[in-house]
């Protein structure tokens, strides 16, 4: 007896229905079909997502063509974040309402499923989310999602993110197919990206550059120190991205203070120079090594100076200290420092691009300060022409008419004739001393390098917040004996002293005294309440410190409603 004819698979086409048989047949051609339809779909894709630099536009493209050839109903791109944790920094979704991402709330960072596929980068199919043992469930709001695939996200050997589709449209589960066409897409992806990243790379350089420029620019023209170094630190801060910008200074590593800063209005730099210490800090470190330093988080860098005790001072987390230097030297830093929640933009900051901008604008300085100093050398050279001519002709003529005047009164024997003459002889002697009082203040430093004028200044100033002006005594030769190792601490304590006289002495009257010596002596009394049984010591603490540091000391005494007596002397070599 013959034996029935069967295949391979099953049973011969005599015992199959040509019903069936056609039905099999245009599925399967149905399939074929349809997946020629999606590679060209992928094709297409390709083609668009070259189109679109824009990393943001990017991302949210890739995702929507994911979901469309996967047939998925939910689809996701999470980013991995730059930092040693790993983690998703950014997470771009597709097919939920706004409804449902707002009852969701906050977006997943990276844990459970999602955080095994960020540690093991490689193709996931799964049935049901819920029986893997990473599942973590989902948060109340959450869609019900069972299906699931994920695919790793590569820009060559790096992992730049994941993609994750859930919900096979029509039910079923994800295809061998499916993740093949998906695997494909995030390969083509992984190409568009990293165009865009360089594309946005270049596009910061070309920001860092034009900063550059325009701050050349700027100080091409004449500008006055502080302004110019305002204006290094706005542009540093807007181009980088950073939430605070501030620059460090001075005439050696031994006495730098802080001179401007950028991003918080409310700090009071005066107070701030007068209140930090920087004989242990970032900025000394790299005034001394001429090398750029990065921390990750200021507060927990011993390093760092402390901040608790400036008004506004915001809390800050990673930071870029880089030196401004020029051939001469380095003669300070440009901090940028980013708050702990915007750490990414720090992430994002190529560290040679505000290096390189730090010592072109060095430099930019450096050339108006010697364009500077030539007009002051101009002008030096006219006051020095002019006190001649008063000197040789002005002072001369009227010494030679007060002496005419002076043989006339003896010639004149009316008494008050001789009184008016003799009087007049006193005024011209007057307005020779005044003449050469001028000729002398024409030889000294204009008012940008005068430590007198700028205690003045000072001075000026706390009177608009105390609503009275203190008085001030100059003794001595102040603009020769004070010298420019001496000067900015003494300014600091000053403005510390004033500043503690304005903010808690409630005082009605105050009295500043300088003195110019053997001793540089600078006294600052107040008629206030005194000094509390406790006090936070640390500005009255930095005052003795730089006293101490230039050989000399500091004394306050005080006492309840007996004021607060500050006496600051130093030698003056």
């Amino acid at each position: 007896m013959q034996e029935p004819d069967v295949g391979p698979t099953g049973p011969g086409l005599s015992d199959t229905g040509f019903d069936d048989l056609l039905r099999e047949v245009l599925n399967r051609v149905h399939g074929v079909l349809d997946e020629q339809a999606r590679w060209q779909l992928l094709l297409d894709a390709v083609v668009t997502m070259a189109a679109d630099l824009s990393l943001d536009g990017l991302l949210e493209r890739i995702v929507q063509i994911a979901t469309t050839l996967a047939g998925a109903q939910y689809a996701a791109l999470g980013v991995l974040g730059v930092g040693p944790e790993r983690r998703l920094r950014t997470f771009v979704h597709h097919g939920m309402t706004p409804v449902q991402v707002q009852d969701i709330g906050e977006l997943p960072t990276g844990h459970g499923l999602l955080g095994l596929i960020i540690d093991r980068p490689r193709p996931l199919r799964l049935r049901d989310i819920a029986e893997h043992a990473e599942s973590y469930g989902f948060p109340a709001g959450h869609p019900p999602m069972s299906s699931f695939l994920g695919v790793p996200l590569r820009i060559r050997d790096q992992v730049f993110g994941n993609l994750y589709l859930t919900e096979k449209v029509g039910g079923g589960d994800f295809t061998q197919q499916d993740e093949d066409i998906v695997v494909a897409l995030a390969a083509a992806a992984g190409v568009a990206i990293e165009n865009a990243r360089l594309l946005e790379d270049a596009a910061r350089r070309e920001k860092w550059l034009a900063a550059t420029a325009e701050i050349t620019g700027l100080l091409s023209e004449w500008t006055p120190g502080s302004d110019a170094l305002q204006a290094v630190a706005d542009r540093a801060r807007e181009v980088s991205d950073a939430d605070l910008a501030w620059i460090v200074a001075g005439a050696d590593e031994d006495h730098l203070a802080i001179r401007v800063v950028s991003g918080a209005a409310d700090i009071d730099v005066a107070r701030a120079s007068a209140t930090v210490s920087m004989q242990r800090s970032l900025a000394r470190d790299v005034v001394r090594t001429g090398k750029m330093l990065t921390v990750d988080h200021l507060s927990q860098d011993p390093r760092a100076f402390s901040t608790a005790d400036i008004p506004g001072w915001p809390e800050l987390g990673p930071a870029i200290v880089v030196p401004l230097r020029s051939a001469s030297g380095t003669e300070g830093v440009l901090a940028l420092a980013w708050a702990p929640q915007n750490v990414q933009r720090y992430l994002a900051v190529d560290t040679a691009l505000p290096a390189s901008f730090a010592e072109q604008a060095a430099l930019a300085l450096q050339v108006a300060q010697a364009r500077e100093d030539q007009q002051r050398l101009a002008l030096f050279e006219d006051r020095d022409r002019i006190g001649r001519d008063l000197h040789d002709l002005v002072i001369q003529r009227l010494f030679a008419i007060g002496l005419s005047l002076q043989s006339a009164s003896r010639l004149t024997e009316k008494p008050a004739l001789a009184d008016r003459l003799n009087t007049a002889v006193d005024d011209l002697d007057a307005t020779i001393r005044d003449v050469r009082r001028t000729i002398f203040a024409l030889g000294s430093l204009d008012d940008a390098a005068d430590i007198q004028a700028e205690v003045t200044r000072m001075v000026d100033r706390a009177a608009g917040t105390m609503k009275f002006r203190p008085s001030l005594t100059f003794e001595g030769p102040i603009r020769t004996r004070i010298s420019s190792a001496v000067a900015p601490d003494l300014l600091a304590v000053l403005g510390e002293a004033l500043s503690n006289a304005s903010r808690h002495a409630n005082a009605s009257s105050v009295e500043v005294l300088l003195t110019a010596g053997d001793d540089i002596r600078l006294v600052v009394v107040d008629d206030g309440a005194g000094l509390p049984a406790t006090v936070n010591e640390s500005g009255l603490h930095n005052m003795r410190q730089r006293a101490e540091q230039l050989g000399g000391r500091c004394l306050v005494t005080s006492g309840p409603s007996e004021g607060t007596r500050v006496e600051w002397t130093v030698p003056a070599s």
